[in-house]
């Protein structure tokens, strides 16, 4: 890291201690870098908001017994090639399909092509996460 800073923070003890058992069931090695992850994901959530070009993945879980619900999801993804870089997927089980979505982009279209999905007749769950291209962030 070049530059490092150092600063305090006053905080309550009850928040204090929460955030250090917090701190614990994270795997945190120190309150540094929890903060520094606090920090980041606030970041990433403000480069969604502001429109800029972003990253994540579109989580979708279907039974592709379905009538025509294969050729749905595939027609939605055609109308989106602009933010969707890749596709993965991945059978569960007899019924059940895993679809992962990478996509890449503006977070208005990413965000449309995730209600799209959720949409659909015969999808059971869609979740967007959102993520970055790194570029902003240190």
């Amino acid at each position: 890291m070049s530059g490092l800073i150092r600063f305090g923070i006053s905080l309550e003890s009850d928040l204090s201690n929460r955030f250090d058992v917090h701190l614990k069931r994270k795997g945190y090695s120190n309150r540094s870098e929890a903060i520094r992850d606090l920090i980041r994901q606030d970041l990433v959530a403000r480069e969604w908001q502001e429109g800029g070009q972003v990253a994540g993945a579109v989580t979708l879980i279907y039974d592709h017994h379905k009538r025509e619900l294969l050729n749905k999801i595939t027609d939605i993804q055609h109308d989106f090639q602009e933010v969707i870089i890749s596709s993965q997927h991945i059978h569960l089980d007899h019924h059940n399909c895993l679809e992962i979505i990478a996509i890449k982009g503006a977070p208005a279209q990413a965000q449309r092509l995730a209600d799209m999905l959720k949409a659909v007749k015969g999808i059971k769950h869609v979740t967007m996460s959102m993520s970055t291209t790194g570029k902003g962030l240190v």
